[in-house]
């Protein structure tokens, strides 16, 4: 359990989140990911980052229950913190990363997977910010760069989700391939990729990043001011209890124990 680095062929570094049940991250998950990527982009025979999770989804967003258990904010302001952390560390990257995402794909996930150079993924794959539903704000700064600004907030408002072959007929998703396949399909991305010269990729990444019409990290810092409002103004606590309770109602009359995504 945890995050954990792999280098399955010359030139390609696989890093792995792996938080069961849903890949809801702790406070320290987000710093450990955005520790793995940035070690991995800095390593000078790395010329591509596969960015992947095992379990059910590829990530659930933060995880709420650390939030709700802990007295004042600073759990909150650790998830904050992590998550901008982590998401520097994929865009910031000094080398492509491609972002291989299977199952429910939430809240953080949006904002790992919205600041990858690329996107593979499973025919399962669901994208989305249920922050709303959650008590929380943000990432609609990375759900903005994977499809246009209406339909990103149509998507934020109600809480819905995307399908991974909506988005590629969006153009944000490079393939889409059965699960089974999505391991092997992500390595063929980054395989290519890595076959270029490693002190050109990385020049190329920075003029890239430097031409973006979004400051991405400003955004979501923005973005996350209005996160502790709603936690300052007890909205965000009062969205969240409720949640959890009609979420356990609605188990309980489908007689199912099953935990879902938070």
């Amino acid at each position: 359990m945890g995050v954990s680095t792999s280098a399955p062929e010359e030139g390609v570094a696989v890093v792995t989140v792996d938080f069961p049940p849903v890949n809801a991250l702790p406070v320290r998950g987000w710093y450990d990911l955005a520790a793995a990527v940035r070690a991995a982009g800095a390593d000078p025979e790395v010329r591509c980052v596969v960015l992947t999770a095992d379990g059910r989804g590829f990530n659930a967003g933060v995880d709420i229950k650390e939030i709700q258990r802990s007295a004042g904010h600073d759990a909150l302001l650790g998830a904050n913190r992590g998550c901008r952390e982590a998401f520097a560390a994929v865009y910031d990257c000094e080398v492509p990363v491609v972002a291989a995402v299977h199952g429910f794909c939430l809240g953080g996930g949006v904002g790992l997977a919205g600041n990858a150079d690329a996107i593979v993924a499973s025919d399962d794959a669901a994208f989305g910010l249920p922050e709303l539903d959650r008590g929380a704000l943000g990432a609609a700064t990375h759900l903005a760069r994977l499809v246009p600004q209406h339909l990103m907030r149509a998507l934020y408002y109600t809480s819905r989700t995307v399908s991974a072959e909506e988005l590629l007929r969006h153009g944000s998703v490079w393939r889409v391939v059965p699960r089974a396949g999505l391991r092997a399909a992500a390595l063929d991305l980054a395989r290519e990729i890595a076959a270029k010269d490693g002190q050109l990729i990385r020049l190329a990444k920075a003029a890239i990043n430097g031409i973006d019409p979004v400051d991405v990290r400003r955004s979501y810092r923005f973005e996350q001011g209005f996160t502790f409002e709603a936690n300052l103004s007890g909205v965000a606590d009062r969205v969240r209890d409720s949640f959890g309770t009609e979420r356990a109602d609605t188990r309980r009359a489908a007689g199912s124990s099953e935990k879902e995504p938070t």
